[in-house]
């Protein structure tokens, strides 16, 4: 069971796990051992509410196919327990930024002050670097 939040989790049979051998350099048993983790997860087909659902489907993201299946491949550590863990929590990580929903931006003008006080620095600044040039007689 993977717990998302309070109220939401994902049972561990909708959560499909499959080990593979990982790539890159390793040593003598790196063509032996299957310990990098495939996660898929099939989000049309779970039980999130809907508005998880829609919410990830709508995501731009490369992990996401075409047929909504989210697929996560872990193979940053040596052994496949923690490979799996690592899988799940990005799984959950990803479904927890999901349920944030964005504060609404509201346009602010400066005030009338503030616009004064831009204006009064500049020309301050203008006459400091007039003073600057060569003497005039």
């Amino acid at each position: 069971m993977l717990f998302i939040s309070h109220n939401v989790s994902i049972p561990d049979d909708e959560i499909d796990i499959s080990y593979i051998r990982a790539q890159g350099a390793g040593g003598q048993n790196v063509n032996k051992v299957s310990s990098a983790v495939h996660l898929r997860f099939d989000v049309q087909a779970s039980s999130l509410p809907e508005f998880y659902k829609e919410r990830l489907l709508a995501l731009k993201d490369s992990r996401l196919t075409k047929d909504g299946v989210i697929v996560i491949k872990a193979q940053q550590f040596r052994t496949q327990e923690k490979n799996r863990e690592d899988a799940l929590q990005r799984l959950q990580e990803l479904i927890k930024s999901v349920a944030i929903v964005q504060k609404a931006r509201r346009a602010t003008k400066p005030t009338k002050s503030s616009q004064r006080k831009r204006v009064d620095s500049k020309t301050q600044r203008g006459k400091t670097k007039s003073l600057r040039g060569k003497v005039q007689f």
